[in-house]
């Protein structure tokens, strides 16, 4: 998706190429990602004769809030604090991070 939501459409052969740059993934892979995505309706395509251009459909912001949906909902049963009490006690923070976190915590309560 960082593929093209960095650049767009791309053909499937551009597509690939920036994805081999990246992984060490084959191109057969990465055209059933693309046909699985387009399923999906995550992306799609228009068709110029043999040649595919994809584009997304939806944006990374969407995409990152229902991943972060999902994750949350299959890791922790939906609850965030548990996730949150579990990150801080594992992560080491800056005081920068605190400030900024502490920030965003305040502005939640306006």
């Amino acid at each position: 998706m960082k593929v093209l939501w960095n650049e767009s459409p791309r053909t499937a052969n551009e597509v690939i190429e920036a994805m081999q740059e990246r992984t060490e993934w084959k191109p057969k892979t990465i055209r059933t990602l693309l046909n699985r995505l387009a399923q999906k309706q995550a992306i799609s395509f228009t068709q110029e004769n043999r040649v595919y251009a994809y584009f997304p459909l939806v944006s990374e912001g969407e995409c990152v809030k229902s991943e972060t949906q999902s994750f949350l909902k299959r890791i922790y049963g939906g609850a965030f604090k548990p996730m949150l009490v579990n990150f801080l006690k594992e992560e080491q923070l800056s005081e920068e991070d605190i400030q900024e976190l502490r920030a965003m915590l305040d502005g939640k309560n306006k």
